[in-house]
């Protein structure tokens, strides 16, 4: 795929991707940050990090992740504010799952807003909830991820429609939302965003 042109200053690539366990947030969100040359912000990935640390944030994070539940706000939020600070982030970044809840979304935006770093927009990649769930119990069989059954998955799912579904009402009444049929083939799907930010980055 044809490379972006090089990030206006006045105009940096800082993007939210929202969506379902299993829509594809992880891959697109890599694809973006390499293409755009700016921070990979993954929450899963840097709780599993503290995980494997074993920090006291990871043993705290693990019971929750576990079950299939949401960590608590003041946890999420703290560890990836604390990202964010690093100067690697100030060029731009990913974020790929973060916020998950309306309390988080708020209150990454005020601190934003503080740094004048908000974001450009909010990516909702959306897909039919059935398929979603045989393609991450495919993918926990090709792991090994014998934690990660349909209940869980499931689980997950009911997860996300109570607590970070309405997300997209709060990002649409800012004007941030962008959906996107992720049912397609991932080339396509990046296409679209890439087409949606650079209409944005134009217009900032």
């Amino acid at each position: 795929m044809k490379q972006p042109a090089p990030a206006d200053p006045e105009a940096p690539v800082r993007l939210l991707l929202l969506g379902p366990p299993g829509v594809g947030k992880g891959t697109q969100a890599k694809r973006l940050a390499e293409l755009y040359g700016v921070l990979h912000l993954s929450s899963g990935e840097l709780l599993r990090a503290e995980v494997k640390r074993g920090t006291e944030l990871g043993r705290k994070a693990e019971r929750y992740m576990r079950a299939g539940d949401l960590v608590p706000d003041d946890l999420l939020i703290n560890m990836v504010m604390d990202r964010l600070n690093q100067p690697d982030a100030a060029a731009g970044w990913i974020g790929d799952g973060f916020p998950r809840t309306l309390e988080q979304a708020e209150r990454a935006h005020r601190t934003a807003a503080e740094r004048d770093a908000t974001a450009l927009a909010a990516i909702s990649l959306e897909a039919d909830e059935e398929e979603l769930v045989e393609r991450l119990r495919a993918r926990a069989g090709l792991e090994g991820r014998g934690d990660d059954t349909e209940e869980t998955i499931r689980h997950r799912m009911d997860v996300f429609r109570k607590q970070t579904h309405p997300l997209l009402d709060y990002y649409g009444d800012r004007g941030l939302l962008v959906r996107v049929d992720a049912m397609r083939d991932i080339d396509t799907v990046l296409a679209e965003i890439i087409d949606e930010v650079e209409k944005r980055r134009a217009a900032a």
